[in-house]
C-alpha cells in the first residue's frame, strides 16, 4: 500500500527578524504521512502521533467544516428566523443544570446535535402562551403572525409528530387559523441521528426515518451532507458545496424495544393496573408539555388594569394530567384520580387515536420517560398492556 509523506519546516516566526533563514537552518519539521485505505467507501481521517487527540477533538466551529456551515447559516438567516435545539444554561430543574429546548439560533455552533432535546419543537409552532386576538368594548383585532418565515431543525421522530399536529389542527373538523398561518410560514430541516438517544424507541414506532422534509442535514467528522427538496432553499444554497451521491443517515436500532399492543380487551379501561399510578403520579403535567404530539389547550381572557374593558385572549397549553382539566359545569369531573388520567393519556397515544386516524399518536421520542419526577415509566406501561393483549 503506497503512502505519501510531506515534511515542512516547523514555524520559527517567534524568533524575530530573519525567521525565514532560521526556519531553514533548524532541524525541526512537521511530518505528515497519508496512507490510503483501499477498503474505505468514503473519505475519513484517523490521526496518530503527537497532537492526535487535539486534532480529533477539535471544535467543529473552529475548523473548515464549521466555518463553512456558519456561512451557510448566515445565508439562511437572511431569509429565515432559524430555530433548533440549543442549550439554555442554568435553566434546568436545579440552578446548576442546563436544559436543551428549541429556541432561535444565533450561530451554527449553538445547534445541538449529539443530545436529544428535553422539550420538543412544538413550542415554536405553538407557543406555550400565545395571544390570538385583542379586544375592546367595541371591536376585536386578530393578533399579527410572525413577520418572517421560520426554519426549524428537528429530528425524524419530531418531524413525524408534525403529521400528528396537522391531523388535529387542520383535518379534525374546522381548520385552526392560527396554526395554519404559522405552518404555512415554516420550513423544516430534518437532522440525521448518528445514534439513538436515551429511552428513544422511534424504530419500534416506525418514526426513525422520514422523507417529506424540506431539507435533510447530517454532520459528522467527515463534513456536512445536505439534501434540499424545497425550491426556496435550493435557490439560496445551490452554489455552495458540491454534488455527491449519499444516502440520508437515520437510526436503525434503539437500545429500547417496545412492542405496541394492537388488540387490547374491551375491559382494559377497568383494569386494576391503572390504580398503581394513582398513588405515584403527582399530576404535574410535565409528560404532556414535553410530548411533541399533545395538542390540548385552554383559553384565557386577560383584562388590562388601566382599561378593564380592553384586553387580549390567549391560547395556553393544557394537560389532561392536572386538576381541573376535565371539570365541567355543575362541578362534575370525568377523571378525578391520577390513575384514570394516566389511563386516558396512554390509551389515547397507542389505541384510541389509531382507531380514528389509522396510525399511532406516539412517535417514540421517549421524553416523557426522561422527564417524570416520580420515575413513572411509560415504556413499562406499554409492556404491561402488551402482556394483557388478547386476554
Amino acid at each position: 500500500m503506497k503512502s505519501i509523506t510531506v515534511r515542512v519546516p516547523a514555524t520559527s516566526a517567534n524568533c524575530g527578524p530573519g525567521f525565514d533563514c532560521l526556519g531553514l537552518a533548524l532541524t525541526l519539521y512537521n511530518t505528515f504521512s497519508f496512507t490510503p485505505d483501499e477498503t474505505a467507501t468514503s473519505n475519513s481521517y484517523t490521526f496518530e502521533g503527537f497532537g492526535a487527540d487535539i486534532l480529533a477533538a477539535e471544535d467543529p466551529a473552529h475548523n473548515l467544516v464549521g466555518e463553512a456551515m456558519q456561512k451557510v447559516f448566515e445565508i439562511l438567516q437572511e431569509s429565515y428566523d432559524v430555530y433548533g435545539p440549543r442549550i439554555y444554561q442554568g435553566t434546568g430543574c436545579f440552578s446548576d443544570t442546563d436544559v436543551i429546548r428549541y429556541g432561535r439560533l444565533d450561530s451554527w455552533e449553538e445547534l445541538v446535535w449529539d443530545q436529544k432535546s428535553d422539550y420538543s419543537f412544538k413550542e415554536v409552532l405553538l407557543p406555550i402562551s400565545e395571544t390570538i386576538l385583542y379586544f375592546t368594548e367595541n371591536e376585536m383585532k386578530t393578533a399579527d403572525g410572525a413577520p418572517r418565515q421560520r426554519l426549524i431543525f428537528l429530528k425524524s421522530c419530531d418531524f413525524h409528530a408534525l403529521k400528528r399536529l396537522d391531523e388535529m389542527y387542520l383535518k379534525n373538523g374546522a381548520e385552526d387559523y392560527y396554526y395554519r398561518r404559522m405552518r404555512e410560514n415554516t420550513v423544516f430541516a430534518v437532522m440525521g441521528c448518528k445514534e439513538s438517544g436515551k429511552n428513544c424507541f422511534c424504530v419500534s414506532m416506525g418514526t426513525n426515518r422520514c422523507e417529506e422534509y424540506d431539507m435533510y442535514i447530517f454532520q459528522d467528522e467527515k463534513g456536512c451532507y445536505v439534501e434540499l427538496r424545497c425550491r426556496e432553499l435550493e435557490e439560496l444554497l445551490w452554489d455552495y458545496g458540491q454534488n455527491v451521491q449519499e444516502k440520508p443517515t437515520f437510526v436503525e436500532k434503539n437500545e429500547v424495544y417496545v412492542e405496541i399492543p394492537e388488540e387490547l380487551p374491551d375491559t382494559i379501561h377497568r383494569d386494576s393496573m391503572w390504580q398503581e399510578y394513582g398513588s405515584r403520579c403527582i399530576g404535574c403535567g410535565r409528560c404532556n408539555f414535553v410530548c411533541p404530539t399533545c395538542t390540548c389547550f385552554t383559553m384565557q381572557d386577560i383584562f388590562y388594569k388601566d382599561n378593564p374593558k380592553a384586553g387580549e385572549r390567549r391560547r395556553v397549553w393544557a394537560s389532561c394530567q392536572v386538576d381541573g382539566y376535565s371539570d365541567i359545569a355543575g362541578g362534575h369531573s370525568f377523571r378525578q384520580s391520577q390513575g384514570e388520567r394516566m389511563r386516558f393519556k396512554v390509551l389515547h397515544k397507542i389505541s384510541d387515536y389509531k382507531k380514528r386516524f389509522g396510525y399511532h399518536m406516539c412517535v417514540g421520542c421517549g421524553r416523557c420517560e426522561n422527564v417524570c419526577p416520580e420515575y413513572i415509566s411509560y415504556i413499562a406501561c406499554l409492556q404491561k398492556l402488551k402482556e394483557k393483549e388478547g386476554k
